[in-house]
């Protein structure tokens, strides 16, 4: 008899981690949802229970050390062990020069999408490596901000970076355990954070442009297949983003 598969998502009550979530219960996962707002995840927890999916939601800000405790706690306790980790939690910083960012909000934006990523991590490894079967699979929320700046995105674009650096980390220390992980590069996803690209964002040029966008299902679809690989099998990063969005080249 196969082993149930435990998923666990970060950023889990909408948008991509919520298209994740639904993406991943379609497939056989049972799903922990965490995030800062209890009432995204109860809405995001109905979808996935029409699915026939089990799940636990845990309301958790990942930029705090014990939230996250408790949360890898709640679901270990819940349900034994721990397949997936989609470290998928992030914010980013409203746009203005870089002289006049705060540093209250460099902070937030490091706490959640560069500390809450290695708290996350860190439980994580630590139910991995004990359980049996041992391993697991961590994916790390990287965005295409990984590779290459918007304008006025120092705190974004500097955490994003960093992740790429936890990728390659977790990845070296989970070999020997069993733990795989890779790291998955968003590019213009439709979700309602994303969805004012459409009516123009900043250019480097300075000029504000319509930027095309995805499907946000497209990017659950992926989250889903690189969970599917067996643990002898990774991707260590993927790219997925809208075509026509000014990425690639002079844009």
């Amino acid at each position: 008899m196969a082993t149930e598969k435990i998923a666990l998502i970060t950023g889990g009550g909408t948008g991509i981690g919520k298209a994740a979530a639904l993406a991943l219960a379609k497939t056989g996962f049972s799903v922990v949802l965490a995030g800062r707002r209890r009432e995204p995840l109860e809405k995001a927890e109905a979808e996935l229970k029409k699915l026939g999916a089990k799940t636990l939601i845990v309301p958790t800000d990942v930029g705090k050390p014990d939230e996250v405790k408790a949360l890898f706690a709640k679901t270990k306790e819940t349900f034994g062990r721990l397949d997936l980790l989609f470290n998928n939690a992030g914010m980013g910083a409203p746009g203005m020069p870089l002289e006049d960012l705060p540093y209250e909000t460099w902070r937030q934006v490091v706490d959640v999408n560069l500390s809450g990523m290695f708290l996350c991590a860190q439980e994580a490894f630590r139910i991995m490596k004990a359980q049996t079967p041992r391993g697991g699979r961590i994916i790390n929320n990287g965005s295409i901000s990984a590779y290459a700046p918007r304008p006025n995105s120092a705190p974004y674009t500097s955490t994003k970076h960093a992740v790429s650096g936890l990728t390659r980390s977790f990845s070296l220390d989970g070999r020997a355990f069993d733990i795989a992980c890779g790291q998955i590069d968003i590019g213009n996803a439709e979700t309602e954070l994303a969805a004012r690209m459409a009516q123009g964002v900043p250019q480097a040029d300075g000029s504000v442009k319509p930027e095309p966008l995805m499907n946000v299902d497209h990017v659950g679809e992926a989250v889903a297949f690189m969970a599917s690989l067996p643990l002898e099998t990774n991707v260590l990063f993927m790219t997925i983003m809208a075509t026509k969005m000014p990425f690639v080249g002079r844009g």
